[in-house]
């Protein structure tokens, strides 16, 4: 990591890749400004329930306010975002007139955002955005809404694609919906945003982030640049996430964490893999933490996978600071990290019970992250590895 990197994280920064983002601490009292910039007069807030009184929404509404750009809030978003619950924030959408998205929050409150902004004006089904199916026809003359992401985690890396995660509630299912004409206008990160959350939430959104990184950059595929990004990404993250965990006002770790958080983002457009597309379905079962439920996955999946990645894990091992660049010492890296952040050894510490592994598996086997592992699994070796990531973990 050099110096120029360390030094920078305190300062502010315009970048136009992969869609223009704006960084640096203090950078929230901006988007009034911006909202200006880009025409926009009535923004939908879309944010989750636990952000709703939380300062920063006080400060993005005064700054939008100072402006002269009104604004309205609509947090009834779960931790897990529902079909449902995007009906619903596209009706107050369409009834109060707006003419843009601000969404913010964590993963659920941006993908809650990213939904509406996707469903906002047409009658399409919400479904037939699946990133599974062909695009849907819309109008000739169709345009999304301005869309604006500000995350207030360091984890997800959501606010640079239109990609959302959304649970199908009729089949039990989380699921991917998309369009590739929808980008986000404007990422916003604040460092100053993550200051006061929880260690808990910091490591569990963090190994979100490392786990983005180390599945995209194992992904059996050719694609140098996010194969770079996710390497960077993870210096940047091994880094930083301990400090950010016991100095939870470092600004410098808060920012380094956001920048490695967004390149994991960036970096898993190359596609994901088991971890996730389990997590994915014990989510939508049980409601469980995204990146917690990532976190415990994990160790269970590189073991599955270590035969597949094998000319992966030197550089992965050198971008941890492994000392030993074979599969061992990048495992033992990774679950000294999971143990010093405190993360339960497995899924059955959170609630999830092993008679559940079969209904996660005929889930899991469906989920796009399941087609880009690097070792394909039959329904019945993802259901032992699920039995595994519950009763055993790391």
């Amino acid at each position: 990591m050099t110096d120029l990197i360390v030094k920078n994280l305190n300062r502010s920064f315009e970048w136009s890749f992969p869609v223009p983002i704006a960084y640096g601490p203090g950078r929230l009292q901006e988007v009034g400004h911006r909202a200006v910039q880009m025409a926009l007069s009535n923004p939908l807030i879309v944010t989750d329930q636990g952000c709703a009184e939380l300062p920063f929404i006080g400060t993005l509404r005064k700054s939008l306010a100072d402006a002269g750009v009104a604004s309205e809030i609509f947090s009834a978003i779960p931790p897990n975002p529902r079909d449902t619950d995007i009906a619903l924030a596209r009706s107050h959408y369409l009834e109060g007139g707006h003419d843009s998205v601000i969404a913010i929050g964590g993963g659920s409150g941006m993908d809650a955002g990213k939904a509406t902004a996707l469903t906002a004006y047409h009658d399409c089904d919400l479904w037939q955005f699946d990133f599974e199916r062909d695009l849907p026809e819309l109008p000739a003359d169709h345009q999304f809404p301005p869309l604006i992401c500000i995350p207030t985690t360091a984890g997800t890396g959501a606010e640079t694609e239109s990609t959302a995660m959304v649970t199908h509630t009729e089949r039990g299912l989380k699921l991917c919906v998309w369009h590739p004409e929808l980008k986000p206008s404007l990422a916003l990160l604040d460092p100053e945003l993550t200051a006061g959350l929880p260690s808990s939430l910091t490591a569990w959104t963090g190994i979100d982030a490392m786990v983005h990184a180390i599945e995209a950059y194992c992904v059996p595929d050719f694609h140098p640049m996010c194969d770079g990004i996710a390497l960077e990404a993870l210096e940047l993250i091994a880094r930083y996430l301990p400090v950010a965990v016991n100095e939870p006002g470092n600004l410098t770790a808060r920012g380094g964490m956001q920048v490695g958080a967004c390149l994991a983002g960036v970096s898993f457009l190359k596609g994901l893999g088991l971890v996730h597309a389990i997590s994915h379905m014990v989510g939508a079962e049980f409601d469980t933490h995204h990146g917690l439920t990532n976190a415990i996955a994990l160790p269970a999946v590189l073991r599955f996978n270590a035969t597949h990645i094998a000319d992966k894990v030197p550089a992965l091992a050198r971008a941890l600071d492994a000392e030993g660049g074979d599969f061992q010492a990048f495992y033992a890296i990774v679950c000294d990290l999971l143990d010093t952040l405190a993360i339960p050894r497995s899924l059955s510490e959170i609630g999830v019970p092993a008679e559940s592994a079969a209904v996660i598996a005929e889930k899991a086997v469906l989920d796009t992250a399941a087609g880009t592992n690097p070792r394909s699994a039959s329904i019945e070796e993802l259901e032992q590895l699920i039995v595994e990531v519950i009763t055993v973990g790391r």
